[in-house]
C-alpha cells in the first residue's frame, strides 16, 4: 500500500489531544497563579482563569471525565449521521448512483468543482457538511481516479474556510445579526443595517472567489502532491448497472422525493409543525433536527434501494447496515475521548475566553486609519479562530467591544460584522481546536493509516493563507468602492 509521505512528524491524533490537554492544564495553573481575569464587555461579569491543578479543578475533572465524553456535542451528531450513510453504503445505493452516472467517464475536474460548491453551500444546514459530505467526496474522487484523501481535504476546506460565504441565506446570517443588533442597541450605535441580509451581496460574490481559490490550489498543489491512490480500498469501477438495479434506483429515488416532499410540506405549509412557535426557521425543529432529518432520509432511501434490489430481505440486513460505520468509528471514539477532555478543560479553565477578550481590548486601544483598523481586526479574528473556533461564541463578546469602537470612526455594524466573518472562516481548516477535527482525521486514516494532524496541516495551510489574504484584499476593494454589503 502506498502511504502518503510527510515530513510533518506528529503523534497520533489521540496522543496530540492528550498533549494539548496537558498543556491547557499547565497553562491554567500558571495563569491562575498570576490571577489573570477579564470582564465581559456586555455584562461586566468578571471571568478568571481557573486552575485545573487546584483541588477544585482536580475534583471537577474526576467527576466529569465520562460526561465530558458522552456530552461532547459532535459525538451524537456524527453517530446519528453515520447511521443513514451506513445504510446507503451497505445497501449499495451510493455505489449504484456513482456507477449509473459513470457510464461515460466523467471529467475529474468537474467532480472537483462539484465537491467545492457542495462544501461552500453546505452551511445552509449547519455543520452537516463536515459529517456527510466528506466520505461522499472521498468516494467521488476515488470513482474518477483521484486520490480519496484529496476529496476529504477538498470538501473539508470548502466547508471550513468558506463557512461564512454562501449564495443562500444561512442560519449563521441570522445568528450573527441577532448579536450585532443586541450590541448596537446596548451600546447605542444606530449606524447602517443590522439585519440577516446585511452582508448578503458581499458573501454571495465571495462564494465564487473562494471556489476559484480552492479549485486552483486543489488542482495545482493538493492532487499532484497526493499522487495516485494505491491503497487496498477498492472502488467497484464502472460495472454496468443492471436492469434490476435501475428499478431499485427508481424506487429509492421515488422514496427520497416523497420523503423530501413531506418534510418541506411540514415545514413551509400553513400547518408548518417543523417551524418555530413564532413561525420562523430560527431555533425551529427543522433547523435543530436537520442532521437527523438528512440522515433519516439518506437511510430511508438506501433501505428502499436495498429491498428493491434484493440486497435486503429482513430487518437484520438493515441493522447490519446501521452497524457498518461503527467499525470506522472505533478509532473515532478513541480520538474523541481525548478531544472531549481537551475541549472540556479549555472551557472550564476559561483560558480561551480570557485570551480572546484581552487581545480584543488591546486591539481596540489602537487608533489609526479606519481601513487599517478593519484589516487589523480581520487578522486578529483569524488569530483568535485558532483557539476559539465557534463563530457565534466569539461574536457574542467581540461584537460588544468592536461595534462601539468602530462606530467612533463612523464605521457601521454591518461593515464590522462583515470584516469579522472574513477573519473567522479561513483558519477553521488548520485550527487544532476544531470540534470536527477528530472525525476528519478518522476519515483520512481510513485511506492513510499514518495520517495525523501534521498531514492535514501540510495540505490545508495553503488554503487558509491564500483565502485569508485574497478575501481581505477583496474586502478592501469592495470597501473603497463604497459598494453596499447587503440588503
Amino acid at each position: 500500500m502506498r502511504i502518503v509521505k510527510t515530513k510533518w512528524h506528529l503523534p497520533h491524533p489521540a496522543t496530540m489531544f492528550l498533549l494539548l490537554t496537558v498543556a491547557i492544564v499547565v497553562l491554567s495553573w500558571i495563569f491562575d497563579i498570576y490571577g489573570t481575569s477579564v470582564y465581559q464587555p456586555h455584562s461586566g461579569e468578571s471571568i478568571r482563569v481557573q486552575s485545573l491543578l487546584s483541588p477544585e479543578g482536580i475534583r471537577w475533572l474526576l467527576r466529569n471525565v465520562i460526561t465530558n465524553f458522552t456530552g461532547f456535542a459532535p459525538l451524537g451528531l456524527v453517530i446519528v449521521a453515520m447511521f443513514g450513510i451506513g445504510v446507503a453504503q451497505h445497501s449499495g445505493f451510493i455505489d449504484a448512483c456513482i456507477r449509473i452516472t459513470s457510464r461515460q467517464r466523467r471529467n475529474p475536474w468537474h467532480v472537483v468543482v462539484l465537491v467545492i460548491f457542495l462544501g461552500l453551500i453546505s452551511n445552509v444546514v449547519g455543520d452537516a457538511g463536515y459529517i456527510i459530505l466528506l466520505p461522499i467526496a472521498a468516494t467521488l474522487y476515488h470513482s474518477v481516479g483521484l486520490h480519496p484523501v484529496g476529496g476529504i481535504i477538498t470538501a473539508y476546506v470548502s466547508v471550513a474556510c468558506g463557512y461564512s460565504a454562501n449564495i443562500l441565506v444561512t442560519t449563521l446570517d441570522a445568528m450573527l445579526a441577532v448579536k450585532t443588533q443586541e450590541a448596537a442597541d446596548l451600546m447605542h450605535v444606530h449606524l447602517g443595517n443590522t439585519g440577516p441580509l446585511c452582508n448578503y451581496y458581499f458573501m454571495f460574490v465571495s462564494t465564487f472567489l473562494l471556489a476559484f481559490i480552492i479549485y486552483r490550489i486543489t488542482r495545482r498543489n493538493l492532487l499532484p502532491a497526493l499522487g495516485k491512490y494505491e491503497g487496498n480500498i477498492e472502488f467497484s469501477g464502472y460495472k454496468q448497472v443492471s436492469r434490476k438495479e435501475r428499478r431499485a434506483l427508481l424506487a429509492a429515488l421515488g422514496t427520497g422525493f416523497i420523503y423530501a416532499g413531506v418534510i418541506l410540506w411540514a415545514t413551509f405549509s400553513s400547518w408548518g409543525i417543523l417551524r418555530s412557535v413564532n413561525g420562523g426557521l430560527m431555533r425551529s425543529p427543522f433547523i435543530d433536527g436537520i442532521l437527523f432529518i438528512l440522515s433519516f432520509g439518506i437511510g430511508l432511501t438506501g433501505m428502499a434501494y436495498g429491498f428493491a434490489s434484493g440486497r435486503y430481505r429482513t430487518d437484520t440486513d438493515v441493522i447490519n447496515g446501521l452497524a457498518q460505520p461503527m467499525k470506522l468509528l472505533g478509532v473515532y471514539f478513541v480520538i474523541t475521548f481525548f478531544a472531549a477532555q481537551m475541549f472540556a478543560c479549555l472551557d472550564y479553565s476559561h483560558l480561551n475566553k480570557c485570551l480572546a477578550i484581552m487581545g480584543a481590548n488591546m486591539l481596540s486601544s489602537i487608533h489609526t486609519n479606519s481601513l487599517w483598523l478593519l484589516i487589523l481586526f480581520i487578522f486578529f479574528t483569524a488569530a483568535m479562530d485558532l483557539i476559539m473556533v465557534s463563530a457565534s461564541a466569539k461574536w457574542t463578546f467581540m461584537s460588544f467591544i468592536f461595534i462601539p469602537f468602530f462606530a467612533e470612526s463612523g464605521i457601521s455594524p454591518d461593515v464590522v460584522q462583515c470584516a469579522y466573518r472574513i477573519g473567522d472562516s479561513p483558519n477553521n481548516a488548520i485550527a487544532p481546536f476544531m470540534f470536527y477535527l477528530p472525525l476528519i482525521l478518522t476519515y483520512m486514516q481510513q485511506y492513510d493509516p499514518q495520517a495525523t494532524y501534521g498531514t492535514l496541516l501540510k495540505y490545508t495551510w495553503r488554503y487558509s493563507v491564500y483565502i485569508l489574504l485574497a478575501w481581505t484584499l477583496f474586502f478592501i476593494v469592495w470597501y473603497e468602492a463604497k459598494l453596499p454589503l447587503g440588503l
